[in-house]
């Protein structure tokens, strides 16, 4: 099967479109895209399949508009993978999907599906998963520290969503350590704003900036112990599997799909509260660095099973029973 991606979003093209070509599929990522470059690539690649994804720089109204139009003028089938919900459910995906008027929608968020299917709109569940060839376990000096954080603070969200379980993640896992003066690595933006919503401050030293999508795993396997926020209780980030794919030992918040997937104290870490957070940093990493290896080693095992291949043949499996694509395609 041909699967023409519409994105040219740096970290989406590396994930789902790389997990069809391991299912032994022909992928096309569009990058950049034109009113002119549409129908190039449509007639060149003659594609079976086309999938858009999430939120990223093809995904303005106008472009939205000129890929439904090629899409529908060249009849082939549209899946898109909803990455958005459920915090931008209503503000950009429903928007988007009025637009584009895709024939078939995955979401990461069950409960997002539910509600498409009652505006009888043709929905699954589709979570996110890791991509192998760029999460593994890669060492590299550069980036020793014993607690590393690699993500952006969304600081400028979260005055918006006060009742947003990341913040709770981020007082649990983030606020006791820098209060108690225990070093924490950033690599992201914005947390030298976060002392409103932390009730600390983070020493500017601390703080590393951005770093490369394709960078994160060496950080994640370097350091003694990387925390995974959380933004939901029933959803993991896409963090979460790429930080055991690499090798990292994961220390995040004890929520119900964490619990889901992996089972604390053997694949990863959990904390529920502000001073467990200390004691479980505290544990690990003072006395018992062979329990922390294996525990490390146990969650690459456990999250093997969550690649971007298996999502992709999760993806053909369902647009083939609802029909959207012929079986001979799979």
């Amino acid at each position: 099967m041909r699967v023409l991606f519409f994105t040219s979003h740096p970290v989406l093209s590396l994930l789902l479109p790389e997990g069809f070509r391991d299912a032994g599929h022909e992928v096309m990522v569009s990058g950049p895209i034109t009113w002119d470059s549409i129908p190039v690539m449509i007639q060149q690649f003659q594609p079976d399949l086309v999938f858009t994804m999430g939120w990223g720089p093809e995904q303005t109204q106008e472009k939205q508009e000129w890929i439904r139009h090629f899409v529908t003028e060249y009849r082939i089938p549209h899946a898109y993978w909803s990455v958005e919900d459920p915090r931008h459910t209503y503000t950009f995906v429903l928007p988007l999907i009025s637009r584009m008027q895709p024939d078939f929608i995955f979401s990461i968020c069950s409960d997002m599906v539910e509600y498409f299917k009652i505006l009888s709109l043709k929905a699954a569940y589709l979570d996110f998963a890791y991509q192998p060839s760029v999460n593994y376990p890669e060492w590299d000096e550069r980036y020793r520290c014993n607690i590393a954080v690699v993500a952006s603070s969304f600081i400028d969200e979260l005055h918006m969503y006060r009742d947003s379980y990341r913040l709770e993640s981020i007082r649990i896992l983030l606020s006791p350590l820098i209060r108690a003066g225990i070093r924490v690595d950033f690599w992201g933006e914005g947390w030298e704003r976060m002392e409103p919503y932390m009730g600390v401050t983070i020493p500017p030293e601390w703080i590393h900036g951005s770093v490369p999508y394709t960078e994160t795993r060496k950080i994640y396997h370097t350091a003694c112990i990387t925390i995974g926020l959380q933004s939901f209780i029933d959803q993991l980030t896409h963090r979460t599997f790429e930080i055991l794919a690499s090798g990292g030992f994961l220390l995040t918040s004890d929520t119900q799909a964490v619990r889901k997937y992996f089972q604390p104290g053997k694949d990863l870490v959990i904390s529920q509260y502000e001073t467990g957070t200390i004691d479980v940093v505290r544990y690990y990493l003072e006395q018992f660095t062979s329990q922390r290896e294996d525990i490390r080693a146990q969650g690459m095992k456990t999250v093997a099973k969550h690649t971007y291949q298996q999502r992709a043949e999760e993806a053909i499996a369902t647009l083939i029973e609802h029909k959207i694509i012929p079986a001979h395609l799979a």
